[in-house]
């Protein structure tokens, strides 16, 4: 069921939406106009974020955020992807998103990140529960995904919580700058 705070919130229809998880959290489609708070954000927590993401050097400057929002409308218009941006109170506190949207299989890949300063507080947990309502139910998906690093703890405490199963590991399935990471994969069926 649509949420009453939703501007607009038909999958195919949206322009610019936001949903309020609770009084604290809101969750917005990425707009460009976040991209120098975000590129805060993301500079501020380089190394808390670089043990497990790849794509940190490049993202150098506001204008490489901006790139990247930019692009994620594009592959939103076409129904590839959704990308969301985490407020805490009246901060940017991190993203979440359907990283890839396989829309033959009805399947999402979801993807998640906060700024150190914003974790341990249950936000990522309450935006992910809500972001599977939104698969599940505007974007009509039949199955979602989650993949973690073996050893990050805190990002796999998430699907665990919220009843993913766990399906396995993937050894050696992303590179993170001079490492290998094995993944575990989760999944969630409607």
């Amino acid at each position: 069921m649509p949420r009453p705070a939703e501007l607009v919130v038909s999958y195919r229809k949206i322009i610019m939406y936001y949903r309020i998880i609770d009084n604290d959290i809101k969750v917005c489609l990425s707009v460009p106009s976040f991209s120098e708070d975000l590129f805060d954000l993301t500079n501020r927590n380089r190394k808390h974020l670089k043990e497990w993401l790849p794509w940190l050097d490049t993202i150098m400057r506001p204008e490489d955020t901006k790139a990247f929002i930019e692009l994620q409308l594009q592959r939103f218009s076409r129904q590839e992807a959704i990308h969301q941006t985490i407020f805490y109170k009246t901060e940017i506190a991190g993203v979440l998103g359907f990283n890839k949207i396989d829309n033959t299989n009805k399947i999402g890949h979801l993807g998640y990140w906060l700024g150190k300063d914003f974790t341990g507080n249950g936000i990522m947990t309450k935006c992910v529960k809500d972001l599977i309502e939104l698969g599940f139910e505007e974007v009509e998906l039949q199955r979602i995904d989650i993949r973690c690093a073996v050893g990050n703890m805190k990002s796999r405490a998430i699907p665990e919580r919220l009843s993913f199963e766990n399906e396995g590991i993937i050894k050696r399935a992303e590179k993170v700058y001079n490492k290998y990471n094995d993944h575990v994969i989760y999944g969630l069926i409607k």
